[in-house]
């Protein structure tokens, strides 16, 4: 006897050839997790069986199989003609009795008396298969309701199969078109458009990195969110520390969500609102549902035994939280990470625009600016697309593109999952690109610049590297580590060999991912009306306590790099800004003194315990706190600059106990830059107080020699291989081991030159961070300085 129907309750993966991966998925959930309180809405399938029982009865296949054979298979020009004959010969079809009748008592059974609506979507045999996972192919109807409507919905989802898009996907992967069936499920309504809705990646979908779940949501329907047409709230979750610390949210980003996809006045019919103010400024989840929704996806990654792209809804009548789908996520967790192509710009033109980068590519091409799909033909291969938004009828278009760009959309938008699939860069959300960027114009497309892409005139140039990390040799006793400052970059920057992070700049982290000046945050209401002004209370939107914003923001941050690393040790170097620098910060200069000689003057360790910057000080502390206590990220590790005499940093570290770091608490490690002749002279003093030492050799330099490593006029007598410097830097590491006390050094000069190496290693420097681009010559370096201290020592 014929199968048509099969409900989720009897449905499970292994029915993927019967119902398709989609709904073989939802089966799975409802059977397998829903006991662990996982809650999918219920609902039923049409099967393949019953598909090509439809085909048959109006003797469509051999109908299909001559359109498909006429299709275009070089340039595709005809591809639109075929696919809309292709749909017209099954809207045109009739449905056969038994096969709608038991459509219809299904629903029945489903919805007694019509009493819910339901979504009706599609779900290919071959789709959500590890080698096919290309989603967005097929069509999906919401808001049905009725036997009548149901049975009309399958029969246009059953149509949705010959989708110029579906036709085209299935060219590129191989499949043959009769040999993929089409599955309608048709599942319970959830209340989204009263409510919310969004994605998770159970890995982070740029870099792949394992340990974070990246959550997106909006508010409505989640077309908005695919479309790219609402700029989504996005977080990311540490998986390590679920269950276990307070808040394992590492990052949390408000989206403005400018518009809201809701049910229209038509059966089926959605129309866009403007989202209204006060839910803009509003987090689409609470707290407590988002630490739910990632404790599903963890039991759902488990579940699957590999990452996973899953939906979910929140019903804005009931309040409750459900999974609407999952499947295998097929980009990142296919890529090694251990093989590192890494891009380096050279020379570039000016900027046209900016946004959010997707992948990690820069390319060059002629702009292409496109309004909708149906100008496909303007598009020649190779060239760079340039449009509003995408949505999943772009896509055989997308793959004739070099790069994309968008004005709108975030990380989980239509056009960055194409871009990921394809492996292209894109640059998306920039807002003003197709008003900055002039059809026909050759520009680049830069994805290799941290988190940020940027739109440059002209063709940039730039050097391209490939490295397998698997082969890179580790020293046995000097310990290679990173100085990274850029939180986008971390996750990249972990799959580097290292032994964690020697010196974390929290001044990159104030200046681009904070953007204002500790003291105006944390003396708002002294701030005048004006600019300035307005410009804070723009980025700290949705914050009324700005000293809060600061304090998340850095915490964020810092994180961020901290749980990149976990459990390695990472070490943050409290602010080092000069007063000149820190007065070009948003609301600076009306904090900052004036200095003739700011390298020398109100820097470092003196900043912390001056009124001048004492609160600014206690904000840096707060949000130490919060990434220790409150995230549980202990390996965070606490470094104060420019500390001048050990009276200082006596104060320095009273401040902190005042501020609720208290040093040895909790493993709290307080180490300090050796920069200053007095550290090393003192350093047995020093030792007492601090866990350890890290040579600031550019500081240390300069104040050796006297020499101000800025001016033209002397630059040329800076040597960090003086004698005098050699003598110091050596002096400070033998007196490190003699207290017992860990000593490293950041900076260049280990990378670039092999001696210098070789000096440090026999004279006992525990470790050596570099920046990244000169990570693997520098432990090239440390490997070969060990092989010959070695041999010298044996001789």
């Amino acid at each position: 006897m014929p199968t048509y129907i099969k409900s989720f309750a009897e449905t499970g993966i292994k029915d993927i050839p019967a119902v398709g991966g989609k709904n073989a998925s939802l089966g799975e959930m409802l059977t397998a997790l829903s006991s662990k309180g996982i809650r999918v809405p219920d609902g039923f399938a049409t099967t393949a069986e019953a598909f090509r029982y439809f085909l048959s009865f109006n003797e469509l296949p051999e109908k299909l199989a001559a359109l498909m054979e006429r299709l275009d298979r070089v340039s595709y020009s005809n591809l639109a003609e075929i696919g809309g004959s292709a749909r017209q010969l099954i809207y045109c079809a009739d449905m056969p009795d038994d096969l709608g009748l038991a459509i219809g008592n299904a629903y029945a059974r489903l919805c007694p008396a019509d009493e819910h609506l339901v979504a009706v979507r599609s779900s290919a045999t071959a789709e959500d298969l590890p080698n096919a996972s290309f989603a967005g192919q097929h069509e999906s109807f919401l808001f049905v309701s009725g036997e009548a409507a149901v049975v009309d919905a399958v029969q246009m989802c059953f149509a949705s199969l010959y989708t110029d898009r579906a036709i085209k996907y299935r060219e590129d992967n191989g499949f043959a078109h009769a040999s993929v069936a089409l599955s309608a499920g048709v599942q319970r309504m959830v209340d989204t458009d009263k409510g919310s809705s969004g994605v998770i990646f159970t890995l982070e979908p740029e870099s792949g990195f394992r340990d974070v779940l990246h959550i997106a949501g909006i508010w409505g329907l989640g077309e908005n969110l695919v479309q790219g047409a609402a700029t989504p709230d996005e977080w990311l979750v540490f998986k390590p520390m679920l269950g276990k610390a307070k808040d394992p949210v590492i990052r949390r980003t408000l989206g403005a969500k400018q518009m809201t996809m809701v049910r229209g006045n038509l059966t089926r019919n959605t129309v866009n609102v403007e989202t209204p103010a006060a839910l803009r400024d509003r987090y689409v989840l609470e707290d407590s549902e988002l630490l739910r929704l990632s404790e599903w996806a963890l039991l759902i990654e488990k579940h699957y035994g590999q990452p996973m792209d899953i939906e979910w809804a929140k019903d804005g009548v009931s309040g409750e939280l459900y999974i609407l789908q999952a499947r295998p996520e097929t980009v990142q967790s296919r890529r090694d990470p251990r093989m590192l192509t890494s891009y380096s710009v050279v020379s570039k033109g000016k900027r046209l625009a900016s946004g959010e980068a997707v992948g990690k590519k820069i390319v060059a091409g002629k702009a292409r600016i496109m309004s909708h799909p149906g100008e496909a033909g303007r598009l020649e291969p190779g060239e760079i697309i340039v449009t509003d938004s995408t949505s999943p009828d772009w896509d055989p278009v997308l793959k004739k593109a070099a790069a994309i760009v968008t004005n709108k959309g975030g990380r989980t938008s239509h056009a960055s999952i194409v871009a990921r699939e394809l492996g292209v860069p894109a640059v998306v959300g920039t807002g003003n690109a197709t008003s900055c960027v002039s059809d026909g114009d050759v520009i680049t497309v830069s994805c290799c610049e941290g988190g940020t892409g940027s739109i440059y005139e002209g063709k940039a140039e730039w050097k391209e590297t490939t490295t397998d990390l698997r082969n890179i040799a580790m020293p046995a006793v000097v310990k290679p580590m990173l100085i990274v400052g850029d939180p986008d970059q971390a996750f990249e920057l972990s799959y580097y060999p290292n032994g964690g992070v020697g010196l974390m700049r929290m001044e990159f982290i104030i200046t681009n991912f904070i953007g204002v000046h500790p003291m105006a945050c944390a003396d708002f209401a002294s701030l005048p009306a004006g600019p300035v002004r307005d410009k804070i209370s723009a980025l700290t939107r949705g914050y009324a306590d700005k000293r809060q914003y600061f304090i998340d923001r850095l915490a964020q941050g810092v994180a961020t790099i901290a749980a990149a690393f976990y459990p390695k040790e990472v070490i943050l170097r409290t602010s080092d800004f000069k007063s000149n620098e820190y007065a070009g910060l948003p609301g600076g200069a009306g904090f900052e003194p004036k200095e003739e000689n700011p390298m020398l003057g109100f820097r470092g360790a003196s900043r912390y315990y001056s009124p001048l910057y004492k609160e600014g000080f206690r904000l840096e502390c707060a949000a130490i706190r919060k990434v220790r206590e409150e995230m549980g990220l202990t390996n965070l590790k606490v470094m104060i600059p420019f500390c001048r005499t050990v009276e200082e940093g006596e104060k320095v570290i009273a401040e902190m106990a005042e501020f609720g770091l208290n040093r040895g608490e909790h493993g709290l490690k307080v180490y300090m830059m050796a920069e200053i002749p007095s550290n090393v002279l003192l350093a047995e003093d020093f030792a007492r107080i601090f866990d350890g030492f890290s040579i600031g050799s550019n500081d240390l330099t300069q104040l050796t020699l006297g020499i101000d490593r800025d001016s033209t006029l002397v630059a040329g007598l800076f040597n960090e291989k003086n004698k005098a410097v050699l003598q110091l830097i050596a002096e400070v590491i033998h007196a490190a081991r003699a207290a017992g006390v860990k000593i490293g050094l950041c900076g260049q000069a280990p990378s670039d030159d092999p001696g210098f190496a070789r000096f440090l290693v026999r004279e006992g420097i525990d470790t050596i961070s570099f920046n990244a681009d000169a990570l693997l010559k520098g432990i090239e370096n440390i490997l070969e300085a060990e092989k010959s201290v070695h041999a010298d020592m044996i001789l």
